[in-house]
């Protein structure tokens, strides 16, 4: 048995057939999105502690080198030579070498103490003013040849340190065994207070790590966190470098780790919550969703109201059809519907129209003329400058930096305010210059590259100007000038007034134009407009001569220094020839940047 679908059935359908394939393949591009976040997390994050990590060992690596330093030194080689010596000389060749461990250990930008032990005087001179001069030492102990972790009591307190020792002759063992002890020692606030750095603006609680051993952490620690990562790496078998997932509290943690190549055994960790990253990717995705269950939703009810009033105009045209054939001439069907029905029913109309014409003799025809002014709207948004600043503000909230989220829309605002009104085409110097800073501030916040000074007097900024025609070339300086130098650039807005006229000179220190391109940018001003000459240029020089009259327009030259001056000149005592000129003209390339080439 056949079955048939109404109306309503095949809209449903219909609305199913196209929600599947949207659903389809906006759940591959969020599972994409989602990981190349997360493989981005995983990466940025590796990267960044394996930099920091061979920062900290470079240091680590200086004050190595400490004691080498001090063994090859000629006065601290002869002290320890000289025997036999008078007491005052003596005490004096130790003043000297006190005084050298000093300055040896100021030099580096950690805070440490350099020691020299002679085991057979029983002698220590060091840095530190605690220990300098005492004969108390492990003599027996054992020569720290590598660093070592320990607690220093010589200042009356505990204190964590890593300690490096050299010994002469290289063989000894142990501190009675040697002629001579050389030793550099660092207290971990150093550690800590470059962890302190680096944990600024992260998510992370980055610490030092060494299995069996107290953590070294930030002087703001996040306890609750780190202990539930450092019970995970405890049963782990740790590798150079490595990535793990740890879970807490519900949440994924992506835990970073970089083996030490200094201090043997302690690794680097750091870790970044990987679910609050991807939080605002599944709220889209959740909201999508969402929104698909409401369309469909709302779908199903448009359907069945279509549904309830298909009935509507097969009822009029039944109606219509018995009033004609019962003799009623007048007789029309006033629903109108976009679909087979509205066909059927403009052509009952026709046709009742053209027998009650011909029925009563009367031919009516009506002919109108109209004129319609287009206005092109000026407002042709340049799509990658909005892109651009819309993903600066996203990426300025996902780092929770509110004040560049506020000034970045604020003068987004304010631009396209500007740009996409369209109700005056002239417009004052003062609200132009207006626009040039919002523009500027934009691009400033994007590029963070570029210095600029806007330098017009008060009594010019009632100058009436045409709207839009000052954007284009300082637009034009930063595509074409600025961007292209790694080192950024300067832009400067000045004026030059006369009796006659008046001017305002855009000028960049970017990469400028050769002579034969310069050449060819002032000849194509003076030309109808092609290919070959940006619609920004020829535009902006058309619209200033058009409005002000001979010796208006656009002008350029090199600058000396590097770079290009653009010069916008206009006859103060001259009126538009015709506003019409002025705006069919302009608006046709006000938002298009100028093409140097």
């Amino acid at each position: 048995m056949k079955v048939k679908v109404n109306i309503f059935g095949r809209i449903l359908i219909l609305v199913i057939l196209l929600l599947i394939p949207i659903i389809v393949l906006y759940s591959y591009s969020n599972r994409i999105a989602g990981n190349v976040v997360g493989e981005q997390i995983k990466s940025s994050g590796l990267n960044q502690l394996t930099f920091f990590l061979y920062q900290f060992d470079s240091v680590i690596e200086n004050l190595s080198m400490f004691p080498v330093i001090l063994g090859q030194d000629p006065h601290l080689r002869e002290y320890l030579d000289k025997t036999g010596a008078p007491l005052p000389d003596v005490l004096a060749e130790q003043a000297r070498i006190t005084g050298k461990l000093g300055l040896q250990s100021v030099s580096s930008a950690w805070s440490n103490d350099l020691t020299v032990v002679i085991p057979g005087q029983s002698k220590v001179l060091s840095s530190n003013i605690y220990v300098n001069g005492s004969s108390q030492w492990s003599w027996d102990g054992a020569v720290r040849s590598v660093w070592t972790y320990e607690e220093d009591r010589s200042r009356g307190h505990p204190t964590g340190s890593f300690i490096r020792e050299i010994a002469e002759p290289a063989n000894a063992r142990r501190v009675n065994q040697a002629i001579s002890l050389f030793q550099v020692r660092f207290p971990v606030q150093n550690i800590q207070e470059l962890l302190d750095l680096y944990k600024k603006d992260k998510a992370g609680d980055p610490f030092l790590y060494r299995q069996g051993q107290d953590p070294i952490r930030t002087s703001t620690p996040d306890t609750a966190t780190m202990q539930p990562i450092i019970m995970a790496l405890d049963n782990l078998d740790l590798n150079e470098s490595g990535q793990e997932r740890v879970g807490i509290e519900g949440q994924q943690v992506l835990v970073s780790y970089v083996r030490s190549g200094q201090l043997g055994g302690w690794y680097l960790v750091d870790y970044a919550p990987v679910g609050k990253v991807l939080a605002p990717i599944t709220q889209t995705r959740n909201l999508f969703y969402i929104s698909v269950g409401l369309l469909l939703l709302m779908s199903v009810l448009a359907s069945f109201l279509l549904y309830r009033n298909v009935q509507i105009p097969i009822v009029n045209m039944v109606r219509g059809m018995q009033r004609l054939q019962l003799g009623d001439l007048t007789a029309r069907i006033g629903y109108r519907a976009k679909n087979e029905f509205g066909y059927l029913i403009r052509r009952f109309n026709e046709m009742a129209e053209q027998i009650q014409l011909l029925v009563e003799d009367v031919y009516v025809e009506k002919i109108r003329s109209r004129e319609a002014t287009l206005k092109q709207l000026q407002s042709q948004i340049n799509p990658h400058f909005l892109y651009n600043s819309l993903f600066f503000i996203i990426n300025s909230a996902m780092l929770d930096d509110r004040d560049s989220v506020v000034a970045m829309s604020q003068h987004l605002a304010e631009y396209y305010r500007y740009t996409t009104r369209v109700d005056n085409q002239t417009v004052t110097l003062k609200d132009e210059l207006g626009l040039i800073g919002h523009y500027l501030e934009i691009q400033n916040m994007r590029m963070h590259r570029i210095e600029y000074e806007i330098d017009v007097p008060d009594s010019m900024m009632e100058e009436i100007v045409p709207r839009l025609i000052i954007q284009p070339l300082v637009e034009n300086a930063i595509v074409h000038g600025i961007e292209r130098r790694t080192e950024g650039g300067r832009i400067t807005i000045s004026r030059e007034q006369d009796e006659s006229y008046n001017r305002i000179i855009v000028q960049d220190n970017g990469a400028g134009l050769t002579s034969k391109e310069l050449h060819r940018l002032l000849a194509g001003l003076q030309e109808p407009m092609t290919d070959r000459i940006g619609r920004g240029t020829w535009n902006v020089h058309q619209r200033l001569y058009y409005k002000f009259g001979e010796g208006s327009g656009l002008t350029f030259s090199e600058v000396p220094e590097g770079g290009l001056k653009a010069v916008l000149t206009w006859n103060r005592k001259h009126n538009a020839k015709d506003p019409a000129v002025l705006g069919t003209k302009g608006a046709e390339g006000d938002r298009s940047a100028v093409d140097r080439g």
